[in-house]
């Protein structure tokens, strides 16, 4: 595939202070909430319908947020009720506040199955120090001893500490169907490897994708393999997602992302999505000449330091990598002695 050379560009500079709205096209508002660790942000999309306000992603389930969405709901949101939110995939910053719409202001809930499922199940899952089956899979896939000692008697995040309370029904919207929102028709994409059944949303009559974390500037969403599924090959789902959207991309679209800001480029950013993941294969298949963890390929795959907020999301990415190489036949594996996985480029290749 030939590397698109054109940048991207943003019609808006800055986002919309705390507590209010930006308006991005007509009839379709954003607002930004905070969040509390390095991506300190989540977008979220109003759009504007007759039978009132169609809510995109809602942010944490936190007091802050909560407060942030009182002021939009008695400012620019007064005089329309909200008739219902759509949650593009389970993230906690995305689906966070979903159940206390439905519950506080009797909204209709909009999500995939696979999501739904995920985020009930999750919010249902405390735990109060890492299971056996987490601490195995931090273990294989070589976390330090010290970080893994420290995180035995250490109580994980959980979803309920970020999400209200899912409820017991909502509507599910399939990938390849069609919504009516905010007074425009959508063609719903799924994407997948991010998170599973994550939704897309593609105006059919204006020139406009919701987009969620399937496609966002400048910074690549986590692509990451957890104990739950693992030896699953998330990179290879988000590579046919990403290959499948470059078919609906058109020039002059205006996405909508979940992080960052609203840009034009769909082709071009889906065209260094997929190049990025490429690059950092090509430089992890080099690196494994010689036998090594997935914690240890920190600095080949992501070419920087990694500070300690940020070491799960690179152990579990790292780990999607690896798994990938060996899913598609081009390194082995061996569990070590000490219960660690050490990768390695075939010797027959």
């Amino acid at each position: 595939m030939a590397k698109l050379t054109r940048k991207l560009r943003y019609p808006f500079e800055t986002p919309p202070p705390e507590g209010e709205v930006t308006e991005v096209v007509d009839g379709i508002l954003w607002a930004r909430l905070p969040l509390p660790m390095a991506l300190d942000h989540v977008n979220v999309y109003i759009l504007d319908g007759d039978d009132g306000w169609t809510i995109v992603d809602t942010g944490f389930n936190s007091r802050r947020t909560r407060a942030i969405w009182q002021k939009l709901l008695e400012g620019p949101l007064a005089g329309k009720p909200v008739a219902r939110v759509l949650v593009t995939h389970h993230h906690p910053d995305h689906v966070g506040l979903a159940g206390w719409f439905v519950t506080e202001h009797g909204a209709e809930l909009l999500m995939s199955r696979t999501a739904w499922l995920m985020a009930r199940m999750l919010t249902l899952d405390e735990q109060a120090v890492p299971p056996p089956e987490t601490m195995a899979f931090w273990k294989s896939a070589g976390m330090s001893a010290e970080i893994l000692a420290s995180r035995a008697n250490e109580r994980p995040f959980n979803f309920a500490d970020a999400v209200a309370p899912i409820p017991l029904g909502y509507t599910r919207v399939t990938g390849d169907s069609r919504l009516v929102l905010g007074g425009r028709g959508w063609l719903v994409l799924e994407g997948n490897g991010h998170a599973p059944e994550h939704l897309t949303l593609w105006s059919e009559d204006s020139q406009v994708v919701l987009a969620g974390d399937q496609i966002i500037p400048s910074i690549s969403p986590n692509i990451g393999v957890y104990a739950t599924e693992p030896e699953a090959d998330p990179l290879a789902e988000w590579l046919e997602s990403c290959e499948r959207f470059q078919t609906f991309a058109t020039p002059g679209q205006l996405v909508l992302p979940g992080h960052k800001l609203p840009f034009i480029g769909t082709e071009t950013r889906l065209d260094q999505l997929i190049q990025n993941h490429h690059g950092a294969l090509q430089r992890l298949e080099a690196f494994l000449v010689e036998p090594h963890t997935a914690a240890e390929c920190f600095r080949t795959l992501f070419k920087r330091d990694i500070p300690s907020g940020e070491y799960g999301l690179a152990l579990v990415e790292a780990m999607a990598h690896c798994l990938h190489l060996w899913h598609d036949g081009r390194v082995t594996r061996e569990m070590r002695e000490d219960g660690v996985w050490a990768w390695q480029v075939r010797g027959d290749v």
